[in-house]
């Protein structure tokens, strides 16, 4: 038998309050800043992996994992969200 291998479950979301301290991880972790304004959120197993702000396009993801899918999916709902 080959062994099984299933893609993360990735939750897109906006980011609230609560988000914060992920946030600042986040960021530390891409060497850059939050990005202001509202922010969509990329969680997969429970840990943000990547959050982007629709307005400015700036994004911060977790340069330890495998974000670039991830950052495009966010960034795509973006340009759903900017164009309704």
């Amino acid at each position: 038998m080959t062994p099984l291998s299933t893609a993360p479950t990735v939750l897109i979301r906006a980011a609230r309050g609560s988000d914060g301290v992920a946030l600042d991880r986040l960021a530390t972790l891409d060497s850059a800043h939050v990005p202001a304004g509202e922010l969509l959120v990329a969680e997969t197993d429970g840990a943000l992996v990547a959050a982007h702000a629709p307005a400015t396009g700036a994004t911060i993801a977790d340069p330890f994992r495998h974000t670039a899918q991830v950052v495009e999916l966010l960034e795509l709902r973006g340009s759903l969200l900017r164009a309704a």
